[in-house]
């Protein structure tokens, strides 16, 4: 047996196109939805991320607004342009790349976005509205991950799910996105006792703890959905000295034997979460224009 290859990054490229066809709906009304990006540092890494997402918006056509500011800036400076944007009309989304600098506080930058606006999903009423099942703006990755479980499966309703993670930024709001589905739902973390014999009974198994290789195959139920959010960076002499790739928390090649279908790592979540960015921000334009939310773009 061979697993289904999930493709996250054509299955990416379908909801972006999505995208764009609400976008100029929107558009023909007179109502253009606004990203706005804010990058704190020179992080390399983060650089490039930023870019993709300014890149994307712009090919969606929604319009994006990219604030650089330097490693120093100060907190008082940052909360300012984070209240300033949230009073522009004219943006509907806003996201501070993180890492940030040392001396800024990552939990304070979340909680000073309006809820209403933060397409990263992670304010705190955003996260009770999610536990308490109502309406808010949910995470990206995790929002990512439910969408290629309901291409593959369709159906979720009265499956056996196990998210290896209990992170605030996956684990958690994914956890409470598969119970609005009607899963069974168990989170299984480091202390987790016979995390082995656990994962064996799930349907649905979802690696995001952030260590290489860690899910092997003797976890994985015959036919289980894989979905491996982890994204790790290992030697890979073979490439030349000092090179590295990029393998999952699941060992791809010997639970691909085992499941019914898998996620790699790359081309798999990753590029969804770009996606459910763009998705989350149309969502909150229509929101705040009491319009009727995209079909197929929200959880």
């Amino acid at each position: 047996m061979s697993a289904d290859r999930i493709d996250g990054k054509a299955f990416a490229a379908t909801v972006r196109g999505k995208v764009a066809e609400h976008v100029a709906r929107l558009k023909a009304g007179g109502i253009t939805p606004g990203l706005a990006v804010i990058l704190v540092g020179e992080d390399p890494a983060s650089e490039v991320y930023v870019r993709n997402k300014g890149r994307q918006t712009l090919e969606v056509g929604m319009n994006s607004y990219e604030h650089k500011l330097p490693a120093d800036t100060p907190r008082a400076e940052l909360l300012a342009l984070i209240d300033k944007l949230n009073n522009d009309p004219a943006v509907h989304g806003i996201l501070c790349q993180f890492p940030v600098p040392e001396h800024l506080n990552e939990a304070e930058i979340i909680a000073a976005i309006a809820p209403e606006k933060d397409v990263d999903g992670l304010h705190v009423l955003n996260a009770g509205l999610l536990a308490t099942g109502q309406k808010g703006l949910v995470s990206c990755t995790p929002l990512g991950c439910l969408m290629l479980l309901r291409d593959r499966l369709g159906r979720l309703s009265g499956l056996n799910a196990v998210v290896v993670g209990r992170s605030n930024l996956v684990g958690k709001p994914l956890a409470q996105l598969l119970l609005r589905e009607n899963c069974t739902v168990t989170i299984a973390h480091s202390r987790t006792k016979e995390i082995e014999a656990l994962c064996r009974q799930a349907d649905i198994l979802v690696a995001a703890v952030g260590r290489a290789k860690m899910v092997r195959a003797d976890w994985v139920k015959p036919g289980a959905a894989v979905i491996d959010v982890g994204i790790n960076r290992i030697p890979a002499p073979e490439r030349g000295e000092g090179k590295m790739r990029l393998v999952g928390d699941v060992d791809f090649a010997s639970v691909a034997e085992v499941a019914g279908a898998i996620t790699p790592v790359p081309g798999g979540v990753g590029p969804m979460t770009i996606a459910c960015l763009l998705a989350n921000t149309v969502t909150a334009c229509c929101r705040a224009n009491g319009l009727d939310e995209p079909e197929g773009l929200t959880a």
